[in-house]
């Protein structure tokens, strides 16, 4: 178990966040300023509105310490490739999709840290040690930032080769997102069965209201089916595996998964569960319209 943790699990979560990176490129960074707006909302619902609702779902469901922490580590994660995807199969805007998911993720290494830092103050009090703002951001960084940007630089360079092993790529990922959930929830399967009968409800609650919530202040805020239907994703669909890999970081990778992994590890399967209805529905409403590249 130690060496899945120590090795596997953010060599993995930086592979994941590769096979992100090769399916960017600079115009998804540019079309934050050619449409500011439909960016703007989308990322106050992921940064503010988003980690708002999980604090006051925590408390309204009576989690315990180490859980609820766990449920904010979830909370301040961004959006991943399967967002990505969804956003695809529900017929979003997934050029808005993409653009999110890149820009809040490189982002992620400076907003981390410190809002978990406020969090593990908060529920665990005098109880809980110092929490290393910097070393966790620079972990972030060399595991999120640097393979994102590995990939995006491939795609520039070398996009005949980007496109044939693309879909490789992601497959592994995806395989390899698979064998981290299910070893964080056997590594803490005690836990999971004590707390099962509140943290499922909690989890589907959680979802269900995060992509009502992207929908609501989406079509609040005038913005065309496509786009709402993205930032409705967005907004309820979180990278689980970097929840996973930034709970080991603060419990230490030597202790192997912590209780603090169990929120984002049973969201990664109830994530699909929960939005296959809402990906249905949206798809039934028709095609996105297509975003300038």
């Amino acid at each position: 178990m130690g060496l899945v943790v120590e090795i596997v699990l953010p060599l993995g979560l930086a592979f994941i966040m590769f096979s992100l990176g090769l399916g960017l490129r600079a115009s998804d960074f540019l079309r934050v300023i050619r449409e500011p707006y439909a960016f703007f909302i989308g990322a106050v619902n992921q940064v503010l509105l988003l980690p708002v609702v999980t604090f006051l779902m925590v408390l309204a469901f009576g989690i315990g310490p180490e859980l609820a922490v766990g449920f904010m580590i979830l909370a301040f994660c961004p959006g991943g490739v399967t967002s990505n995807i969804l956003a695809r199969l529900a017929r979003g805007d997934v050029a808005l999709s993409v653009s999110l998911t890149a820009v809040i993720s490189l982002a992620s290494m400076i907003t981390v840290p410190p809002l978990l830092a406020l969090s593990i103050g908060y529920f665990s009090g005098e109880a809980a040690g110092p929490v290393d703002i910097g070393g966790i951001a620079v972990q972030l960084f060399l595991l999120t930032t640097v393979p994102i940007l590995i990939g995006l630089t491939l795609h520039h360079l070398a996009p005949d080769l980007t496109g044939r092993i693309e879909p490789v790529v992601a497959q592994v990922a995806n395989l390899l997102f698979a064998l981290i959930v299910v070893v964080a929830l056997a590594a803490n399967w005690d836990v999971f069965v004590a707390n099962l009968p509140v943290l499922a409800p909690a989890l589907i609650c959680l979802i269900v209201v995060l992509l009502a919530l992207g929908y609501g202040v989406a079509r609040l805020a005038g913005l065309p089916d496509g786009q709402v239907k993205t930032i409705s994703v967005e907004t309820g669909i979180q990278n689980s595996t970097l929840g996973i890999t930034v709970a080991a970081m603060l419990s230490g990778y030597e202790a192997g998964f912590s209780p603090y992994a169990l929120p984002a590890a049973v969201y990664g399967i109830l994530m699909y569960v929960v939005s296959a209805p809402v990906i249905l529905w949206f798809r039934r409403l028709g095609p996105a319209e297509v975003s300038a590249a």
